[in-house]
């Protein structure tokens, strides 16, 4: 499917719009937890999308980072508070979907949330600079020997953890993580040769790629990812042809449970003001993402494919705190 990987390309998918029920007019600010450092892909694309919020609600909607364990701390002060429509998350869907299989956040998964999704990224594989290895064959060929190849990631229950979990499943080999409290630390972890090498979101790697800092080897995807201003990063699948790929939807994500005019209004908004955003259009054209509105029952079925990918490889890679059907997801044999 090219249009997962071609960042110039549009496809808005939107659930039907909210019920004409009443609508929410919030007195107060809303927090919205990013539940990762300032600077990563998360945190990049909620400050383009809260002001979209913002202006529509006419209240503030405060961006509030608050990182640790794999994003998990934050996750879970979302789930903590009072379920008022106050209090919102911002994630990859991945990482929403998989915290119990993980064993970071025990029975929660995706459906504990009504999810509004707005752009997927793509996981790079790059290395320092100054890395002797020019094309992920040559990785890889490293790995196959035994290399201690050291990869800087946000953590085990990152994308970028995840695409790490899921290349080294595909191609039988072990690289060793190193995981920092964010996409940005890793990122610049790679970049200053603090590890060899990163798996991150194209987002996060796009300057330090275009500043000649890090080398993007491979895009875990089945087509060659097109960012502005770079070359076009080959696939993965030019390597490992039998490797699943799946984009990594990004969104923001209000725990079930609040008010149901919350969810009409946000629905409202989401349909008419973030589904013809420039500002989002532009950041995911800049930054090799795929702009993909959706939200509901539209938004679930675009998410699944990439929590069942990478829940399936936490189980086959032995990794799976529960069984991932505890979670409603089915590994193929």
């Amino acid at each position: 499917m090219k249009h997962i990987i071609s960042a110039a390309i549009v496809t808005i998918v939107l659930a039907a719009p909210g019920s004409a029920g009443a609508q929410w007019k919030p007195d107060h600010p809303i927090n919205l937890i990013v539940p990762w450092s300032a600077g990563g892909s998360t945190d990049q694309v909620t400050r383009v999308v809260a002001p979209i919020l913002e202006e529509a609600l006419g209240q503030p909607v405060v961006v509030v980072n608050q990182p640790g364990a794999s994003g998990s701390v934050g996750t879970q002060a979302a789930l903590d508070a009072p379920r008022d429509g106050y209090t919102w998350t911002a994630n990859a869907v991945s990482d929403v979907g998989n915290y119990a299989v993980t064993g970071l956040i025990a029975g929660t998964s995706l459906a504990d949330y009504r999810p509004y999704l707005h752009i997927a990224n793509v996981p790079v594989i790059s290395v320092n600079a100054d890395s002797p290895y020019q094309d992920f064959g040559q990785l890889l060929d490293a790995l196959k020997n035994g290399d201690d190849v050291t990869v800087a990631t946000a953590g085990v229950n990152s994308s970028g953890g995840m695409a790490l979990t899921a290349f080294q499943n595909a191609a039988s080999v072990e690289a060793r993580m190193i995981a920092y409290d964010g996409g940005n630390p890793a990122v610049l972890a790679a970049a200053s040769g603090e590890a060899m090498a990163t798996t991150q979101l194209a987002s996060e790697q796009v300057e330090m790629i275009k500043a000649g800092k890090i080398r993007p080897l491979a895009a875990l995807s089945s087509q060659p990812l097109d960012v502005e201003g770079i070359d076009p990063i080959p696939p993965i699948t030019n390597w490992l042809p039998d490797m699943p790929t799946a984009p990594a939807y990004f969104g923001v994500f209000i725990p079930t449970g609040a008010p149901q005019e919350v969810y009409d209004t946000v629905d409202g908004i989401w349909k008419d003001k973030v589904s013809t955003s420039e500002a989002l259009k532009t950041y995911a054209l800049q930054h090799g993402a795929i702009f993909d509105p959706a939200f509901g029952d539209a938004a679930v079925e675009k998410a699944m494919p990439v929590i069942t990918m990478q829940a399936c490889a936490r189980a086959k890679a032995g990794e799976a705190a529960v069984d991932p059907s505890t979670i409603g997801v089915t590994c193929p044999m």
